[in-house]
């Protein structure tokens, strides 16, 4: 059985899987500024790290916002360019295993997907995302590098950085427990340190996404949101999001593989599936 290639190529980082009898094999991240170098670099390494020849791959399904470079085929394989809204919902439902979610692609910006079985729909986004993150910690606190900002928010602490609940009022809010973020970055003091500010830019960015996400479950009457992309690789979101799930009743779903989630997407689609139909 040869094998279907996914590639998700993005503006500095392209992510390819491969597919054979319908399981997921060796998923790679190559960075390169340059789209097309970025989409043959990720193609190649594919093909060097799992010793395969060009005659062994049946088809390449390409997506993401570089996929505008494609020109039909790649070394006289077939290409297809996958709608990324598509591969996003197709993806998450693989990875996490459900038949119905609002999948959330968490990338430079946000993009939402409400996806089940035989369809997959486009519901919004929002511009916060990884951009915003390193945008922030630019000016912030001069760090451009997103694993140097999660090292640099180490020990870090919110309450030097966020507004609580508790800290404006003592009455009980039956809907808002006591720790809930009233306003991030509401409560910024001069005795924050650098790992404070760079947690409180960190939590800004993900509580705005999940609950963003969790208005958008609600609506498509789900509970269920699958997170997707390369800030699912942050160590403190999973804690992030657990705080969000029962104050909006619902679960956040961060699976394994899930940065590769829209190059997962990409390749179970079929050709029928494609922007070229």
């Amino acid at each position: 059985m040869r094998y279907v290639i996914g590639i998700d190529v993005g503006g500095s980082t392209t992510k390819t899987v491969g597919f054979q009898n319908g399981t997921l094999i060796s998923p790679i991240m190559v960075k390169a500024s340059d789209p097309k170098a970025s989409l043959f670099g990720g193609f190649g390494k594919f093909l060097e790290d799992n010793r395969l020849k060009l005659d062994e791959i049946e088809r390449v399904m390409v997506t993401g916002v570089g996929s505008s470079i494609l020109a039909g085929s790649i070394y006289g394989i077939p290409a297809y360019k996958v709608d990324e809204f598509r591969a996003i919902g197709k993806g998450g439902l693989f990875l996490s295993g459900l038949h119905h979610a609002i999948v959330v692609s968490m990338g430079t910006g946000t993009a939402i997907v409400a996806a089940g079985e035989d369809y997959v729909r486009h519901i919004g986004g929002t511009g916060v995302g990884g951009g915003t993150l390193l945008g922030l910690s630019n000016r912030m606190l001069n760090i451009r590098d997103f694993n140097a900002l999660i090292k640099a928010a180490e020990g870090g602490s919110l309450h030097h950085v966020d507004l609580f609940v508790n800290d404006l009022t003592s009455e009980i809010i039956h809907t808002l427990p006591d720790q809930v973020t009233a306003s991030n970055f509401g409560r910024i003091s001069d005795l924050a340190t650098p790992a404070d500010i760079a947690m409180g830019i960190i939590n800004l960015v993900l509580q705005t996404i999940g609950v963003t996400s969790a208005f958008a479950s609600h609506i498509e009457k789900t509970k269920d949101i699958v997170l997707t992309g390369t800030l699912t690789g942050i160590p403190y979101a999973r804690e992030i999001f657990n705080g969000l799930e029962s104050l909006h009743g619902v679960t956040y779903t961060l699976p394994e593989h899930a940065e590769f989630a829209t190059s997962v997407g990409a390749a179970l689609c079929k050709p029928e599936e494609t922007a070229e139909k």
